[in-house]
């Protein structure tokens, strides 16, 4: 919805603030401005000037010389417009003013056009008379202006005066976004409560002054409403002796700033009132309506009907129509029929205000292919007790344009009246809800801005009929928030006991996986769960490798997608793949992916969805660093306990000599190791790529995100290094286990120093070199005690076969 910030002010007159002010204000208020339109923009030294003398140009056939009064004093301008005369007068832009654009009306430049003194065709001019699209304007908002040539402005208008003022164009032109559950701010009255309650200005409605003569329109007109429930209200009253002519320029102008081509002042006044009241009207010709009789009613399946655009248009019983004596004449909400349309020679008028169903408005609109701006505003559901004040403002202004005889009295076929909803009320669990501290008062006067009345005796709000979305004690509270400011609410904690505002376990997990991927350089990946079967031999899965069995999807987008991921590996490849062949170096990435396990085949059931926590790299780093990421996660997540890792794992796509199963108490919850070197071919890595992935289902039962202090050690701690020959089948994960194992309460840590094998060790050993920590937390360790558990940790690693090397 458009309307003009003028015809705003003349409901709020005290309004002053900038287009910019406004937007923003208006905005937090719950009223989206999402632009708007500065009619005077580069417009810049335009005054009016009158044609006091005009001469041929002495070398152009084309142009004259003009002399023009600008009110300071008397200028020369040389033109080519051919339907100006001495005595007219006309915008004048002066040297060193600005126009908005040409006078072609093609698209404006967005810092205008400066014009300066010069020459034309060895004459000088100083200044330029302006067409209405050099102002940035069109016809369509002044009908009068010329095709081609100088806007003439009326001959009352004050020499050397502001031009851009005496045309109205120091003015603004807002877009609105209003949602739907607030009809009425589909108008300008309810646009300009808003902007009064915004800005705490007051409010001055229309008033509407009783119309009429001394006839009772019962004696001309009869109304018949048959389908009270499609049509709850209709509202009719008669025009006679109809004068058709231009309306004033005021109405005019604000109906071309909404977007509305202005026709003739009976067109335009029902138009107007539709976008100030928010209410469609309809005009019939008396005289074509048979029997002079109104009836609304639903066609008949297979009817069909002319509309005002001459298209023929198909009807079923659903659609609401209105119909005369003998025919259909319009189609409810939408469009009046070709058959009783308002011509020139209309002497006897028919207008109707009325309040028909919005769902069945949208629903007949979508089906005879016809979406009007009085269907858009039906169908989302009008307030009945509006029609009323609406067709008795369309009168007033009747009869203020002395466009005609308005006949005394109206039929309302109302037999239901809407009725106003009353809200209990409650300050202190608004300010609970908003986490406020307002005053009861305060909030009465935010309801009382509004047009919200108030019972003290019941200590209900009075929502009035035309506030549809106002039915709770939630709904009051967005009023005050609005009113107060969604931008003074402080910040504040939630209360109440339903949750505790923290995420589920299996969500901290995920969480943390995300912190420690990222921390160790990761970038998170996301790949399609959708992939190709053909993804199972670059990864060299064996035939019968059950991560063959897959969904299949029945209405797969093609081939590469049309079976559900069993492992995470492909997307990820496939993404260190693109970077890799994009020279991207040093890539890390990881993804929290989603594999579909079928329990079965055919599926019976829903399969096994799992969260795989995958990890690739290539570049910078190696194995370790990769297991070093894993033992962060599961130092993260309070797994205190060793981590092993088995080299005998079968995973074809891994490199034969640098992978591990990881596992923990016995549970396998994933792998680690190089890509073979064949996969890393087949999805074209040139270096050496490093995988993890952890099954998260399995992981997350080991998590612990307790935490237990323990003080600062008080007594010292005790060191011995022991360098050890190692049979090279021992992995120093057991000797690992024979330390801790053996080490006693006292052992406090062990760290592997070295590794060696060379010509001084003998064949088929390795030189591997421990730091072993002991410590007491109530006293100092004496060498016996260490030297004790020495042996023990020496007599468990000799039943490995590992001696201590010289």
């Amino acid at each position: 919805m458009n309307t003009a910030l003028s015809w705003i002010k003349a409901y709020v007159p005290d309004l002053d603030v900038t287009a910019q002010e406004y937007t923003d204000a208006m905005t937090l208020s719950g009223s989206k401005v999402e632009g708007f339109v500065c009619l005077d923009k580069n417009l810049e030294k335009i005054v009016v000037g009158q044609i006091e003398k005009i001469e041929r140009h002495p070398d152009a056939d084309k142009l004259i010389i003009c002399q023009v009064n600008v009110g300071s004093e008397t200028i020369q301008i040389v033109t080519g417009a051919p339907n100006v005369k001495e005595g007219d007068k006309v915008p004048v832009v002066l040297d060193g003013g600005k126009v908005a654009g040409g006078h072609d009306g093609g698209p404006l430049p967005e810092d205008g056009i400066r014009i300066k003194n010069g020459k034309l065709r060895g004459v000088e001019s100083f200044g330029m008379m302006c067409s209405i699209e050099e102002l940035g304007s069109s016809r369509d908002m002044y009908p009068l202006a010329p095709e081609s040539g100088i806007y003439i402005l009326p001959e009352d208008t004050e020499v050397g005066a502001d031009a851009i003022e005496v045309l109205g164009l120091h003015d603004v032109v807002f877009e609105y976004e209003i949602t739907s559950n607030r009809v009425d701010c589909y108008s300008v009255v309810g646009l300009a409560r808003e902007a009064a309650a915004t800005f705490r200005k007051d409010f001055f409605p229309p008033v509407v002054t009783e119309t009429g003569n001394g006839e009772d329109i019962h004696d001309y007109l009869q109304v018949e409403v048959e389908n009270t429930e499609l049509c709850p209200r209709y509202c009719a009253r008669m025009v006679k002796n109809i004068k058709l002519a231009p309306s004033p320029e005021w109405m005019q102008r604000r109906l071309a700033a909404s977007g509305i081509r202005p026709i003739n002042n009976i067109v335009d006044i029902t138009n107007y009132v539709m976008e100030e009241y928010g209410q469609p009207m309809h005009a019939y010709d008396y005289d074509l309506i048979a029997g002079h009789k109104i009836v609304v009613k639903c066609a008949k399946d297979g009817d069909e009907f002319q509309t005002l655009d001459e298209q023929i248009r198909k009807l079923d019983s659903t659609v609401l129509m209105i119909n005369d004596g003998e025919k259909e004449v319009g189609i409810a909400g939408i469009m009046g029929g070709e058959n009783s349309k308002i011509t020139d020679d209309v002497k006897t008028m028919v207008f109707e205000a009325a309040c028909f169903d919005g769902t069945n408005i949208r629903l007949s609109a979508k089906k005879v292919g016809l979406r009007t701006d009085a269907s858009g505003k039906f169908e989302k559901g009008l307030d009945p007790n509006n029609a009323e004040a609406a067709i008795n403002r369309a009168c007033q202004l009747i009869e203020e344009l002395g466009a005609g005889e308005v006949v005394g009295g109206i039929i309302d076929v109302y037999p239901v009246k809407r009725q106003e909803v009353r809200v209990k009320f409650d300050a202190d669990k608004i300010n609970d809800l908003l986490g406020t501290q307002i005053s009861a008062e305060d909030m009465k006067a935010y309801f009382k801005k509004i047009d919200l009345g108030f019972d003290e005796e019941t200590q209900e709000v009075i929502a009035p009929t035309f506030r549809q979305d106002l039915h709770r004690l939630a709904d009051l509270a967005e009023e005050v928030a609005r009113f107060f400011g969604y931008d003074n609410i402080p910040t504040t904690l939630p209360s109440g006991e339903a949750t505790t505002g923290k995420l589920s376990e299996k969500l901290r997990i995920e969480e943390l996986a995300r912190e420690v991927a990222e921390f160790s350089g990761f970038s998170q990946s996301m790949t399609y769960s959708f992939e190709s079967p053909k993804v199972f031999d670059k990864l060299l899965l064996p035939a019968d490798c059950r991560l063959r069995q897959t969904v299949t999807i029945l209405n797969p987008l093609g081939e590469d997608f049309s079976v559900m991921r069993t492992s995470p590996l492909n997307g990820l490849l496939t993404s260190l793949s693109t970077n890799y062949n994009r020279r991207n170096k040093d890539v890390k990435l990881y993804e929290l992916a989603n594999i579909y396990l079928p329990k079965a085949l055919p599926l019976t059931e829903l399969p096994d969805e799992r969260m795989q926590f995958a990890l690739g790299m290539y570049g910078e780093g190696d194995f370790f660093t990769m297991k070093g990421v894993v033992e962060e996660f599961f130092d993260k997540l309070g797994m205190t306990k060793k981590v092993h890792y088995n080299p005998e794992c079968n995973r074809p796509y891994l490199h034969p000599g640098r992978k591990a199963d990881i596992v923990y108490e016995g549970v396998v919850l994933g792998y680690v190791g190089e890509i073979h070197p064949d996969v890393a071919d087949n999805y074209k890595l040139g270096e050496r790529t490093y995988v993890a992935v952890l099954d998260m289902p399995n992981v997350t039962p080991f998590a612990d995100f307790g935490r237990k202090y323990t003080g600062i050690a008080k007594y010292p701690a005790t060191t011995r290094d022991i360098s050890m020959v190692v049979p090279k089948e021992i992995l120093v994960g057991q000797i690992e286990d024979v330390i801790a194992q053996r080490g006693g309460k006292i052992l406090e840590s062990y760290s592997l120093f070295d590794i060696y094998e060379g010509s001084q060790i003998k064949a088929g050993f390795k030189s591997v070199a421990y730091s072993i920590a002991f410590r007491a937390k109530d006293h100092t360790l004496t060498d016996d005690e260490v030297g004790a558990a020495m042996k023990k940790i020496l007599n468990g690693l000799q039943g490995l076969g590992i001696e201590l090397r010289a």
